[in-house]
């Protein structure tokens, strides 16, 4: 399988390709660090692809993007990984913008960028990892819950778009809780859980072409009661 991942350096974009790498399967990989991309194409360099470039940059992405299209010569499974978000009660602008660039901007030309690629193929896998995050607006980190929320309803819309057109593109939604990764940020965090059990549990739900998925599964229980439970006393929390 043709496999390309966004936001592949780090985190959960790293492994899933290091998972995706060992079965066997061609990589495309995009990251802002080439040094990294250098460090996993030295690994396995028969069937690893690399592009250097970040997402906030839309020429820069856009021919990452086309150039391993080029090198895959077709793409089976495309995973968009790449966010980020600070703590910010304080509401300084200047630390909201990364989030709006990246999980908004950057992310839409992106998300765009390979379900045209879908539609040309007349097939494709099309995920994005968002957040249960976005679920609720979060008052430490404002601009995260909000654009994780965009992303999550831009999700939806492509899903209601490819089954209007036929249904040869699968859009999977995948919403992780707390993971062991540098984005999990804050004091007191619970149920924070090891990256390479969310993967297994990403990997499990992209290959039963799920539209939505909360990992791990245990986060999806308090989505539910988190997204269902009145403002009344979802402000006490």
């Amino acid at each position: 399988m043709n496999i390309l991942i966004i936001g592949a350096t780090s985190g959960i974009g790293k492994a899933l390709f290091e998972k995706y790498i060992i079965e066997g399967n061609r990589l495309g990989i995009v990251g802002r660090r080439a040094y990294l991309l250098d460090e996993f194409y030295q690994q396995h360099p028969d069937n690893t692809f690399t592009s250097a470039a970040d997402i906030i940059k839309q020429e820069e992405i856009e021919q990452a993007i086309h150039t391993l299209c080029a090198k895959l010569e077709h793409i089976d499974l495309a995973i968009v990984c790449s966010g980020t978000g600070d703590l910010n009660p304080s509401l300084d602008y200047a630390l909201e913008c990364p989030a709006i660039d990246t999980n908004v901007r950057g992310w839409t030309f992106v998300i765009d960028t390979l379900y045209h690629i879908f539609e040309q193929q007349g097939h494709g896998h099309l995920v994005a990892v968002t957040s249960v995050g976005g679920l609720r607006g979060e008052p430490m980190a404002p601009a995260y819950s909000a654009t994780k929320a965009y992303q999550i309803n831009y999700m939806e819309a492509l899903r209601k778009k490819a089954y209007k057109s036929g249904g040869s593109i699968t859009v999977t939604d995948i919403r992780p809780g707390l993971v062991d990764t540098a984005m999990a940020k804050g004091d007191g965090l619970f149920w924070v859980m090891p990256v390479d059990k969310v993967a297994d549990q990403i990997i499990s739900a992209i290959r039963k072409k799920k539209t939505k998925a909360y990992v791990t599964k245990r986060w999806h229980f308090l989505a539910i009661i988190n997204k269902n439970l009145p403002f009344t006393l979802y402000r006490l929390l």
